[in-house]
């Protein structure tokens, strides 16, 4: 290693001489030494102080630049050697270089960036700052025929679409078009592994997504997803879900959806339903994925309702009920719930028997089905014939009540709660009362009532109001273990309850005046003086109500 030393002490020297031939010989003999044992050369060449001089030999004019630049891209491998080149001040000339046409320099130059900034947001983020995207953007069209500097360009993507400050930059380049262009030249997996790892980060920004879409990359990809369908090949199966759930994310924008679904007469939508009946799992997920990005609009869900695919997704989700795919269950259960969204599609959707394919995954132990379904009946049940036929289902009830305790799942949790809520609140029937209160659900309704959410507050209150007029002696029981009214007085009490939580407490304390026992607490918690003071409210229904409610209580004190 005494020769490295030698070696080092002529490179201080002729670095500031600058003679290229023997520069060039000790530039040689350093590449040598990393290739023998990169970690201890580069340990000597930090304490011998020649990295300090590199910046000054980067310069486009040398010939000696695409060697300096692989040697940096050598030392930076290791961890211990990028700061000391970020000290070194190599970071600006390196930057510089990439305007460079030589593309061994180029080449070596992204290699040393690369290295240099692996791994440390900050200091990609400086590059960014820098406007290396642009640059290599440009690179990537101009030398797409060079394998290696096209790898380079791709690395260098892969690493900075990571950072969300990179993405603006990106969407003000051409680099859609750059990279579609580069996919469908691409025979080999492994490259077109290596451009899927760009475009995946990339299509998180909506104006890429767009920009991808204009550019044809889903043309491409329903061409893989044809081709790999029927294979077993671990490379094709691992293309084909690549590929399909890039095309779900490109659904996840709103121009980019709409465009690819063209009033439901799409070329892409049209592929994508055939996905649906499919034997393939990925293909089978990735179809009711797609659908439920396209449900995100009401005219897309009135047309896909109207054109039977409700039939479709409930012969997928048939397919799944006994030991099924879990993931399908959840992306059908997703679609189904956004179809619901629109009120003309609800009354076509229950008679198409959407809740009794729903039903069947009742038994489901998965938390993420679970919340689809019952987000998808919440959906459907704003028709009263619908919320009673549900309301008197024992078996639904006692689920419903049982997942009112899922502690550990704040979703279904909640969902939970909505859905009891909303069986009394759209059914507004006794059998459907007496079904919940033989269930033990009186007491989740009213820990509803506390939420943190002030709809599901209102939601639990407007119901629990239902109870107090329709079943007050059947409810009785439950809502004075439930500590019901306590927590009335709490949140009329509140000054940060929202008036029409105020509004509908007070009418739950006058439908709670039937119940001699319930009286009897409402008395003893000194109500009127909570309720006078909200006669000057500033909201006009409630200070109404707290009149309505003062003269109630007055009376029947």
């Amino acid at each position: 290693m005494d020769n490295l030393s030698d070696t080092l002490k002529k490179l201080k020297i002729t670095a500031v001489d600058k003679t290229e031939d023997s520069l060039e010989g000790c530039l040689d003999c350093l590449l040598q030494a990393l290739t023998q044992n990169n970690m201890e050369t580069s340990e000597k060449m930090q304490g011998s102080g020649v990295l300090q001089l590199f910046a000054s030999l980067l310069t486009p004019q040398s010939s000696c630049t695409a060697k300096v630049a692989n040697i940096i891209a050598e030392v930076a491998k290791n961890e211990f050697m990028r700061v000391p080149c970020v000290d070194a001040g190599l970071i600006s000339p390196l930057v510089q270089l990439l305007n460079s046409k030589d593309q061994e320099v180029l080449l070596q130059t992204g290699r040393a960036l690369g290295n240099i900034c692996y791994d440390s947001h900050s200091l990609q983020a400086q590059l960014i700052n820098m406007g290396v995207i642009p640059t290599l953007v440009k690179l990537l069209g101009i030398h797409c025929h060079n394998a290696a500097l096209t790898e380079m360009c791709l690395v260098a993507f892969g690493n900075l679409a990571e950072l969300e400050s990179s993405k603006e930059q990106f969407a003000s380049t051409n680099i859609a078009e750059e990279l579609v262009k580069l996919f469908k030249k691409q025979i080999e997996h492994d490259k077109r592994e290596m451009i899927f790892e760009v475009l995946a980060p990339l299509a998180e920004n909506d104006a890429i997504k767009l920009q991808l879409v204009e550019a044809g990359l889903v043309e491409c990809l329903l061409e893989i997803v044809q081709q790999k369908v029927d294979s077993d090949k671990e490379d094709d199966v691992a293309e084909l879900k690549t590929a399909s759930d890039l095309m779900v994310l490109l659904l996840l924008g709103d121009e980019s959806m709409q465009k690819l679904f063209e009033g439901g007469k799409g070329n892409v939508f049209q592929r994508v339903l055939s996905w649906i009946p499919s034997n393939n799992h990925q293909l089978q997920l990735a179809g009711a994925l797609a659908i439920a990005n396209f449900a995100r609009n009401d005219g897309n869900c009135i047309h896909m309702v109207d054109n039977g695919i409700v039939e479709k997704l409930m012969d997928l989700l048939d397919r799944h009920v006994e030991d099924g795919n879990v993931t399908v269950q959840h992306a059908a259960l997703s679609a189904l719930r956004n179809l619901a969204i629109p009120v003309v599609n609800k009354a076509k959707m229950l008679s198409a028997g959407v809740t009794e394919a729903v039903l069947k995954f009742l038994k489901s132990e998965m938390p993420p089905v679970q919340f689809k379904l019952l987000g998808t009946l919440r959906m459907l049940i704003d028709a009263q014939e619908a919320a009673e036929q549900l309301g008197k289902n024992v078996k639904l009830v006692e689920r419903l009540v049982e997942w009112c305790e899922a502690k550990d799942h704040a979703g279904v949790m909640g969902e939970s709660n909505r859905l009891l809520s909303a069986l009394i609140r759209h059914s507004k029937s006794k059998d459907v009362i007496k079904t919940i209160v033989q269930s033990g659900g009186i007491k989740h309704l009213v820990t509803m009532a506390t939420s943190e959410h002030v709809i599901m507050q209102n939601e639990a209150l407007v119901a629990l109001a239902l109870i107090a007029a329709l079943e007050l002696g059947t409810a009785e029981k439950d809502l004075e273990s439930a500590k019901l009214v306590q927590i009335l007085h709490r949140l009329l009490a509140d000054e940060r309850s929202a008036p029409e939580i105020k509004y509908n407490a007070m009418v739950l304390i006058c439908a709670l005046m039937g119940s001699e026992s319930l009286h009897k607490e409402v008395q003893d918690l000194a109500f009127l003086d909570v309720i006078s003071k909200l006669r000057s409210h500033e909201n006009k229904s409630v200070a109404q109500q707290a009149s309505l409610t003062e003269q109630r209580l007055t009376v029947e004190s």
